[in-house]
């Protein structure tokens, strides 16, 4: 009991030592003092006046949004006694394969930089910066030439690290339970069966209204739709954060996601936010990084060539060329495995008082990295607020989907969850595809790497991406990868290599996202 109160004290401490660098603890400041000159304000009861004032003002229910938003990335409580680095991954053979991770790709940087003789980072010149802004809008028209480039890594290489990766602890043991485990991911972390995520999507079962299904065209709005885009309505006039989030676990409304998910992730497009943002393209504006090209290079192999996304190829120029040089996101860091690479001044390395993060946010993209963007261009058409709203998603999303860790939400945890449901609740499917060497892991892991962006249809990823807002988590997106196979199983017990069962899930395009997980796990036999 000690310990809770204990761990429940640090986390407020630390919350409100965040929360006071913040542009909201000046504005509430501002107002407690302007506060003082009303008449309702007495010297006797100023604490109680004050509060009072904050809750019938609005002020109370802004603050109350952004601790719960900080609450929502805030790491699982550890030791007091705990170093830092047990805050990124409590695990040390998960942090040492992340560090080495991290290695390879700075390799593949710096071979790239030496090969081609470019820098990782210069000045433009005054021509080819009034250029750059004069074309600001139209990136997408440009065709530098990027034949050179190549993405530095790709989920398949990412996919073979976590194959080999091994618990120490466990390589001599014997008899050990977990050895039945004969999927392509062999370490010992704990997640979730089929009971257990009933309990957590208790909201997706066959009982309670989804957007998604009961909103077809055979279903009558006044059965549900109608009653439910109200209470969205109703949620958003009361700014409540938290009840936003529930409320889209049972699905958006397509006229209130863009509010409702900026609400979830307390966004909202102050002045002093557009200027940030016109800050960060500034900075573009005056610096070529070396990632910029590939940004270039992957917007061109992917979103360029999806029928969905390739309008947006402008917007997504911007939003990731500002992301690349944005030092916030380096605040993620806190609580992800993975640590934001260092480069030095030339003829200063080794020297600390001369590093630098490289690039200024720490993220290095990777072949696909896009794709976070483009479904979010459906929504947001203002390019701060889609900005903001994906740099959100990032931090507290994103990047867990390509960093090594043992977080639940984490990739592993998913990649374990996704064939051991396959294993327990498919077996025989299972060991038809282990047995002609087509691994289910090896299809599904681009699905969920992506957050299966570019392969559903966008309406469909839409709803999918509101249940991992509603449900602050991504193991939904391991389940709706066993529901696919699930859905196909029949085509797949016929196929006899990779490549034919690669064939059968080639397209999932067509599929409803939401029948699918209701059925996989609600109407499976457990």
């Amino acid at each position: 009991m000690l310990q809770e109160e204990s761990d429940i004290s640090l986390i407020i401490a630390q919350i409100v030592q965040k929360l006071k660098g913040s542009n909201l603890y000046a504005q509430l400041e501002r107002q407690a003092w302007a506060s003082l000159q009303r008449p309702e304000i007495k010297l006797e009861s100023l604490k109680e006046d004050i509060k009072e004032f904050f809750k019938i003002s609005g002020w109370e229910k802004k603050l109350q949004n952004a601790v719960y938003s900080e609450l929502s990335v805030f790491p699982l409580p550890s030791h007091p006694a705990a170093p830092p680095e047990h805050l990124k991954e409590p695990l040390v053979y998960m942090r040492k394969a992340q560090g080495s991770w991290e290695k390879r790709i700075l390799k593949s940087l710096n071979s790239m930089c030496t090969e081609l003789s470019i820098p990782l980072a210069r000045k433009r010149p005054v021509g080819e910066q009034k250029e750059l802004l004069n074309k600001w809008n139209e990136m997408g028209t440009d065709e530098p030439d990027l034949s050179l480039f190549r993405p530095v890594y790709a989920p398949k290489d990412f996919l073979e690290v976590l194959i080999n990766l091994r618990n120490p602890n466990y390589e001599n043991g014997d008899s050990l339970s977990f050895r039945t485990h004969l999927g392509l991911i062999q370490v010992p972390l704990k997640v979730k069966d089929i009971p257990e995520l009933k309990e957590c999507f208790v909201e997706l079962g066959l009982n309670t209204g989804q957007l998604g299904i009961d909103d077809s065209t055979q279903v009558p709005p006044e059965l549900f739709e109608n009653e439910h885009v109200r209470i969205g309505q109703k949620v958003l006039a009361e700014q409540d954060s938290a009840a936003a989030q529930q409320y889209v676990r049972q699905g958006s409304p397509t006229a209130l996601r863009a509010e409702l998910w900026a609400l979830i992730l307390n966004i909202s497009s102050q002045p002093e936010d557009i200027l940030y943002y016109e800050q960060l393209k500034t900075n573009v504006i005056q610096h070529d990084l070396l990632v910029d090209s590939l940004i270039y290079k992957d917007v061109k192999l992917t979103a360029s060539n999806d029928d969905y996304y390739f309008v947006f190829e402008d917007y997504l120029y911007q939003v990731l060329l500002c992301f690349s040089r944005d030092t916030s996101v380096l605040g993620h860091f806190a609580y992800n495995s993975a640590s934001p690479p260092k480069s030095y001044i030339r003829g200063k390395l080794g020297l600390e008082e001369y590093a630098v993060f490289y690039p200024p946010n720490g993220v290095i993209p990777f072949h696909g990295f896009s794709m976070y963007v483009a479904p979010l261009c459906f929504l947001y058409h203002e390019p701060s607020k889609l900005y903001q709203v994906f740099r959100e998603m990032y931090v507290r999303f994103f990047f867990r989907l390509h960093s090594i860790s043992s977080h639940p939400s984490g990739i592993v945890s998913l990649c374990l969850l996704f064939e051991t449901l396959l294993q327990t609740y498919l077996p025989q499917l299972f060991y038809h595809l282990r047995e002609i060497g087509a691994q289910p892991l090896r299809i599904s892991f681009k699905w969920m790497v992506r957050a299966f962006s570019g392969y559903l249809a966008t309406d469909q990823l839409l709803l999918l991406w509101d249940r991992i807002l509603g449900y602050n988590s991504l193991e939904i997106l391991a389940v709706l990868a066993a529901a696919v196979f699930a859905f196909r199983a029949v085509n797949l017990m016929e196929v006899t290599s990779l490549a034919a069962a690669e064939a059968v899930l080639a397209d999932l395009s067509t599929l409803k996202v939401m029948p699918l997980l209701q059925i996989f796990l609600f109407a499976t036999v457990t």
